[in-house]
């Protein structure tokens, strides 16, 4: 029975298992390591989970859904074709996917998982990782914040000496920042900041924006799939920067053509008000800190962290140039894999040691006189405590008489009550007394799998634990079997489907771009792949994949090429595309 490690990202997920002194990434039926973290539902209702579903995101956006993890723990709803699911439903679908491929790489069942968080999830969010995990048949009994996770690796694969590092995780929707302390076999994260709701994708949305403005385009006001069409290529554009000096984007709406030319000074200016928000969460995590003395490293961790405009902006707020992590995309994954055999006690990490810290403060509601309507929160454990933490408080009643105390738990920075994540509440009873006589002492413990158990006892004997479990998603025993049952009866595209169907998608997709006769040529390479999908026959697609896919590679090169690159205009001769297409024709496509 194994244990894995999922990193699952808002953008792409990923596998990993420790086994033979090393963790080994766990490929997909692709033979890739990411897989998308996007779900589509085909018109029969079968689910795919990765690249084909990414693919629909352009064809079928009403069937298909991305960065979904920007909405766990809330109560948000998505529509695909016509079948309303939660963001966790969607996340147990991939998790499912990748739970699939682990047992058919691995040969074996697999026992538990451990899963990376962003640091700065909260308590709904971090409980809605486990119930998608609960969903897919995973029993996860340890959340790892993912900048951890990314230390973790960087620390052992490097093998760097005693320092104090500063991770910044920058992904497809999330931000973390965390401070960690190496010192010979211990990693000890000292400080984490973060936002949830800031990554590449405000990117994508900020170049998406400014195309529509220069072109006099209303975005929400566009076809469906031309919009998915113009964020895949913001997208696409902008990773371009980083090795070319100039990318295009363009649309073409019934017989108008729009584009624009996409700069890194231009992006520079585009990206302003996010790297705003990233400085503003490196200052709060810089301030958290207990101890000073200088970071010695900036590591930059997660696809959009790769980005050279947002090296740029690093480099001037640090004064030097921040250092890209090996294996960016992957680091946490490798990280949580590391985790997972810690957990199953292999015997060359015994001595490996990793602390971590508590993301947000945790306290009780208080009031300061009787009448007091805006209870504010008294913290018992603040934000970036080492974990595990204890802390207790003594509490007095404040009118006379008074015979219960109740002590409602929230976690957050907000000064008053309301403003911050109710978790639970606690009552004890107290004799009856004159005010401020009678007390209660609460203690709250805080482990390092992020679970609080908190217990209060009165100064009349009463005493009152519990574990403090979320009460917006703990589904009832019978919420739970149904909502099991209902992702269990979701049939997944069958193995071996994935590759054709992405072959498929992707047909169809080059099919929208090109136009004149590169269109006629991808109308016959998905007719003619179409028929083959449909006869059944897998020697039929053996024999034909290779040979489908480089005449699509060199189409979605064509539709996809810059007009403005040096090497665009050819002479003419077309020998290329003869070599290729020279044996294609009508009769191939209607074979």
């Amino acid at each position: 029975m194994a244990i894995i490690g999922i990193d699952l990202g808002t953008t792409n997920s990923l596998a990993c298992v420790y086994r033979d002194g090393r963790v080994e990434r766990i490929p997909n039926e692709l033979g890739e390591y990411k897989t998308s973290s996007a779900v589509s539902v085909l018109e029969d209702g079968t689910v795919l989970v990765g690249a084909a579903a990414k693919e629909r995101l352009v064809s079928q956006p009403e069937s298909t859904a991305a960065s979904f993890k920007i909405w766990m723990g809330t109560e948000k709803t998505l529509t695909l074709a016509g079948r309303a699911f939660k963001p966790e439903e969607l996340s147990a679908l991939v998790l499912r996917q990748l739970l699939e491929d682990a047992r058919r790489y691995l040969g074996e069942p697999v026992e538990e998982a451990v899963i990376s968080v962003p640091a700065y999830f909260n308590d709904d969010q971090r409980c809605a990782t486990k119930l998608a995990a609960q969903l897919a048949g995973l029993n996860v009994k340890r959340l790892i914040n993912e900048p951890s996770a990314a230390a973790l690796c960087h620390r052992y694969s490097a093998q760097t000496g005693d320092s104090q590092m500063m991770i910044v995780d920058f992904g497809g929707g999330t931000l973390d920042v965390s401070i960690v302390e190496c010192f010979e076999n211990i990693i000890e994260i000292t400080a984490i900041a973060g936002d949830n709701r800031l990554g590449g994708d405000d990117i994508d949305r900020a170049i998406a924006a400014h195309f529509c403005r220069e072109n006099g385009l209303m975005e929400e006001t566009l076809d469906p799939i031309l919009r998915a069409s113009l964020y895949r290529q913001a997208e696409t554009a902008k990773i371009a920067l980083s090795s070319v000096p100039a990318a295009s984007i363009s649309l073409q709406q019934g017989d108008a053509q729009y584009s624009l030319v996409l700069t890194n000074e231009l992006l520079r200016t585009l990206c302003a008000p996010v790297f705003q928000r990233v400085r503003a969460v490196i200052a709060r995590a810089m301030k958290d800190r207990e101890r000073g003395g200088r970071i010695s490293d900036v590591i930059l961790v997660g696809g959009s962290a790769q980005l050279t405009v947002f090296g740029d902006f690093l480099e001037e707020l640090f004064g030097r140039r921040p250092h890209v992590a090996a294996a960016p995309d992957e680091i946490v994954a490798l990280g949580v894999g590391l985790c997972a055999g810690i957990k199953e006690r292999a015997e060359d990490l015994q001595d490996l040691v990793m602390t971590d810290v508590c993301p947000f403060s945790l306290g009780v509601a208080t009031v300061n006189y009787a009448g007091d309507k805006t209870p504010h929160v008294t913290v018992l454990i603040p934000r970036s405590s080492m974990l595990p933490a204890s802390r207790q408080e003594r509490f007095v009643t404040l009118v006379n008489n008074q015979d219960t105390l109740r002590f409602e738990i929230y976690q957050g920075e907000g000064y008053f009550a309301s403003e911050n994540l109710k978790l639970g509440e606690v009552r004890v009873q107290v004799p009856p007394g004159p005010a401020g006589e009678q007390f209660a002492l609460v203690t709250f413990t805080y482990d390092i799998d992020g679970i609080l158990h908190v217990s209060a006892k009165s100064s009349g004997g009463d005493y009152r634990d519990k574990l403090i479990l979320n009460p917006n998603l703990r589904l009832t025993e019978e919420g739970k079997a149904q909502a099991m049952e209902r992702i269990s009866q979701i049939q997944l595209a069958a193995q071996g489907s994935q590759r054709d169907q992405l072959l498929l998608e992707r047909g169809l997709r080059v099919y929208r771009q090109a136009a004149g006769r590169w269109r006629e040529m991808a109308a016959g390479l998905v007719g003619y792949w179409k028929q083959l999908m449909d006869r059944g026959s897998l020697i039929d697609r053996e024999r034909s994949y290779e040979q489908v896919k480089e005449r699509l590679d060199w189409l979605e090169a064509q539709a996809e090429a810059d007009p403005f690159a040096a090497d665009f205009w050819c002479d003419g001769s077309g020998d290329e595309e003869e070599e290729l297409f020279g044996d294609i024709s009508e009769e191939d496509a209607e074979e």
